[in-house]
């Protein structure tokens, strides 16, 4: 099931054409997207999402729609949902035609595919992969868009692909000096010592997760003290849970890391229900 919403036009066709031939998202990957999990037809964390949407767009130089269009787009998208199902919804805005004219602005929302559900059920088995520059080169270099979630994706899906031709279900990515960084469509979090940590965004380029950043924010209700830190993939082995968290998936635990064993967490099950996913 897939329910389609266009910018000043509402919920249309699932096959209704919205997007020009000549549409810079469409040949340069020029925009900005942002995935949000729907619950009870409602957007999760949507402002926090739109906040991100936004910084990704001034990193981009990008002109965005009002803000209360947007609000207005999810909710007409949403309205469409059915009331008892889960889903993610994609709010996407382009450069629009490469001639010039307006942004390309719509929605989609969607079920959840069998894969992140199965993460989130069982786990993820995950490889790491080198970038191969130093963790803080990214937050010195303002022109490769660190931290700015764009609909240039190819590299992210390569590696995903990749991964599953190693026969695990993720890529933790890795800087070349070593350090852990986040996965081509998820956040690294990791319990340790009674401290819910995260990669810090602002030094290493890392895309600042929501998921991460509501579980941080709330780590106290689970009684942990909450930091952002650098870590080696080696020392995760320690840790007493380890997860990719993202706005559809939710925290799906890393089970196995470049082949070695870890988990089940006994923590995993009060993530998910601080975070408020059906487990």
């Amino acid at each position: 099931m897939t329910v389609v919403a266009v910018l000043g036009r509402g919920v249309v066709p699932v096959d209704t054409p919205i997007l020009r031939a000549d549409d810079l998202g469409a040949v340069r990957g020029d925009g900005v997207f942002e995935t949000i999990h729907v619950r009870g037809r409602e957007p999760w964390q949507l402002d926090a999402h739109l906040d991100r949407m936004w910084r990704s767009a001034v990193r981009l130089e990008l002109p965005m729609p009002a803000r209360a269009e947007l609000v207005e787009l999810a909710g007409q998208a949403c309205d469409a949902w059915p009331l008892s199902m889960e889903g993610a919804l994609r709010l996407v805005c382009t450069r629009g035609p490469e001639a010039g004219g307006p942004p390309s602005v719509w929605a989609t929302l969607s079920e959840i595919n069998e894969r992140q559900l199965r993460g989130r059920r069982a786990g993820v088995t995950v490889r790491t992969l080198s970038l191969g520059f130093a963790v803080d080169a990214r937050s010195t270099a303002p022109a490769l868009l660190a931290g700015a979630k764009t609909l240039s994706y190819a590299v992210n899906m390569a590696c995903l692909r990749w991964a599953a031709a190693q026969r695990a279900d993720d890529v933790l990515w890795v800087s070349g000096d070593g350090y852990a960084l986040e996965a081509p469509t998820a956040t690294l979090v990791w319990l340790v010592d009674g401290v819910l940590c995260t990669v810090p965004p602002e030094s290493t380029g890392v895309l600042a997760g929501t998921t991460a950043g509501y579980l941080l924010a709330r780590a106290g209700e689970l009684g942990w003290a909450a930091e952002e830190r650098l870590i080696r993939p080696a020392e995760l082995a320690a840790a007493q849970g380890v997860w990719l968290t993202s706005s559809a998936r939710g925290p799906a635990e890393i089970r196995e890391l470049d082949g070695v064993p870890m988990g089940p967490s006994v923590e995993t099950p009060r993530v998910a229900k601080l975070l408020g996913f059906p487990t």
